[in-house]
């Protein structure tokens, strides 16, 4: 890990209002196979609250609707300091995953206390009994996506709970390292149909086709800025921006630098077509 590596910070919304001096116009689209909601979207006027959680409030950035990505569900929550929730999850069949931006939170998942500081994440399975807390002086800022779980022939998933800098990048083929992808959950392990990953590309790195597959996405920008092509259409993002992919969409980029542009990437996976 190299020292750049060890102290990444990710960019976390903080909302506040625009001044009535500001221009409406934005970069946010939402399209039948794409939607972009850039940062300045997240203001305080479009929060919500959700009443399983206390000192909470939230930005949701999917849901399935008629003509999106409907596997999912991505919120941002802004938890104040001892706020949190006993009884997160309201659905017992949809499992859940943490990615820790900002501040600092006790996960416990079925009795395991775990601390996450900013970079640390947890995989909680359906069915699980979690509960979470904000700890420290400032809020604590996260993503949480929800997925019905859909079994299938083997063993249910175990929790898991770690740190995006704890683990090794795995680097695309003939890419030189330049473009790869941080793994939270095993991709071998087949009792997932969910995968998180942090993906990373050095300024100037591409993806060198337009990928075109099953799999819906959400991508939040943690660091950095793109330009991403997104079925006919190119769009510049930055750090803060969201982009929810329906299945087949077509998806490319290319990172405009200076800095690495990262962004935290949901699929789904390993499970066949339902009809």
């Amino acid at each position: 890990m190299t020292t750049a590596e060890s102290s990444r910070t990710y960019y976390a919304p903080h909302g506040g209002h625009p001044p009535q001096t500001d221009l409406l116009t934005d970069r946010a689209v939402v399209t039948q196979a794409y939607t972009v909601i850039p940062r300045g979207v997240l203001r305080d006027i479009v929060t919500t609250v959700l009443p399983e959680w206390t000192q909470t409030r939230a930005w949701v950035l999917n849901r399935p609707v008629s003509g999106g990505a409907v596997t999912f569900s991505q919120t941002i929550l802004e938890v104040a300091p001892g706020g949190g929730s006993d009884a997160p999850e309201p659905q017992a069949e949809v499992e859940g995953f943490l990615f820790l931006m900002e501040g600092q939170v006790k996960v416990t998942i079925d009795g395991d206390v775990h601390e996450l500081s900013p970079g640390g994440f947890a995989f909680v399975p359906a069915g699980t009994s979690w509960s979470l807390r904000a700890e420290g002086d400032s809020a604590a800022r996260f993503h949480w996506l929800r997925k019905r779980y859909q079994p299938w022939s083997g063993p249910a998933p175990k929790p898991v709970v770690g740190h995006e800098q704890d683990i090794e990048a795995s680097p695309m083929p003939g890419t030189e390292g330049r473009w790869r992808t941080t793994r939270t959950l095993d991709p071998q392990d087949h009792s997932f149909d969910m995968h998180v990953n942090i993906v990373t590309f050095e300024p100037g790195a591409v993806i060198p086709f337009a990928e075109t597959h099953e799999m819906e996405h959400g991508l939040y920008v943690l660091e950095g800025k793109a330009v991403y092509r997104l079925n006919e259409d190119w769009v510049e993002v930055q750090e803060g921006d969201y982009m929810s992919l329906r299945a087949f969409c077509p998806q490319a980029c290319y990172a405009g630098g200076p800095g690495p542009f990262r962004y935290l990437l949901y699929k789904d996976v390993n499970r066949q077509v339902q009809l």
